[in-house]
């Protein structure tokens, strides 16, 4: 496959133009060009550069308000509140970031919560920025109908991920990032578009009946892993994300693909400032995952780390494809 090797510096700027020349201002373009290429450089290109021509076509479109800044509300000293005024979700965080840091430090706990944004890629992102501030953080975020309830066979929940990030002593922080249902969207799609097969138990067609055919899975529904338990996980992440912040549920949230309303979704990240519950987590955390990896286990977050040391030396290597489409934007 041929492919564009850029340096992180490179892949950011890249996008920065991009979403400038799609109608974003220069903070909201630097704030969403960031998280497309972390992660890239984490290993997750389904939700790095290819996903960021998901951005621009919505900013396009119209499904994010390029120019939106972000209203951040403080009603209590450890609640952070942002209405993201129809834009992209990472800068009503980014607003808040400095806050959230600071309220979990005085206070222990932090919550952020926030409504009316676009899909926010790669939740882990929001968690791990925390975690590498000290900070151990959850954050769950919800998105337009994509995926069936227990017992129903029409789509009521999006994916709804939840992420959970830790400070390690010593290492990249523990993150774990997994949505509600067998597998993301995004993988869905891009089997649909190369005419593969998907496994089975991943979703539903039209119809309500099990499929393969990733065309179809597409015009269904996704199921959720392990059954009514990941459902109710599903529906746990919907409350969190989009009943605590007054976002729009799942069913009632506009396309993030087609059409020019924004999705108006939610997001919500907890903070806990680890250090005042025992001030040596970090180094217990560190030595009980050294631990469990000796016994086989696969410790999420590591990879990543060790995928972001790989492109901060060498760059990122990206489908000429993905790059021509993004740097075709501001020719």
């Amino acid at each position: 496959m041929d492919t564009v090797t850029l340096t992180l510096a490179e892949a950011t700027a890249l996008c920065e133009g991009a979403a400038i020349s799609a109608g974003a201002s220069p903070e909201v373009a630097l704030s969403i060009a960031r998280s497309a290429v972390a992660a890239e450089a984490g290993g997750q290109p389904s939700v790095g550069l290819a996903h960021f021509i998901d951005y621009l076509e919505a900013l396009k479109a119209g499904r994010i308000e390029g120019k939106a800044c972000p209203d951040i509300t403080r009603p209590a000293p450890a609640i952070i509140l942002s209405d993201a005024k129809g834009g992209a979700a990472h800068p009503g965080f980014d607003a808040a970031f400095d806050l959230i840091v600071e309220a979990a430090n005085e206070f222990g706990l932090a919550l952020f919560s926030q409504k009316n944004a676009y899909t926010c890629g790669a939740l882990g992102y929001f968690a791990g920025r925390l975690a590498e501030k000290g900070l151990a953080a959850i954050a769950a975020t919800n998105g337009p109908a994509l995926l069936a309830g227990s017992g129903s066979t029409k789509p009521v929940y999006c994916t709804n991920p939840l992420a959970f990030a830790a400070p390690v002593a010593g290492g990249p922080p523990l993150i774990i990032d997994q949505s509600s249902s067998s597998t993301a969207f995004v993988n869905i799609r891009n089997a649909a578009k190369a005419g593969k097969p998907i496994p089975e138990g991943w979703a539903l067609d039209a119809e309500g009946r099990p499929t393969t055919d990733a065309s179809q899975a597409v015009k269904g529904a996704l199921l959720a892993f392990g059954g009514e338990r990941g459902a109710n996980i599903a529906l746990m992440v919907e409350v969190l994300a989009a009943g605590i912040s007054g976002a729009n549920w799942s069913l009632d949230a506009p396309s993030f693909t087609k059409g020019s309303q924004s999705p108006g979704t939610g997001l919500t990240v907890i903070a806990l400032a680890t250090r005042l519950v025992d001030p040596g987590f970090q180094t217990r955390l560190a030595a009980q995952l050294d631990r469990l990896s000796g016994h086989g286990v696969h410790i999420p977050g590591r990879s990543k780390g060790a995928a972001r040391g790989r492109a901060e030396a060498t760059g990122i290597s990206i489908p000429r494809a993905v790059y021509d489409r993004i740097a075709g934007t501001h020719r």
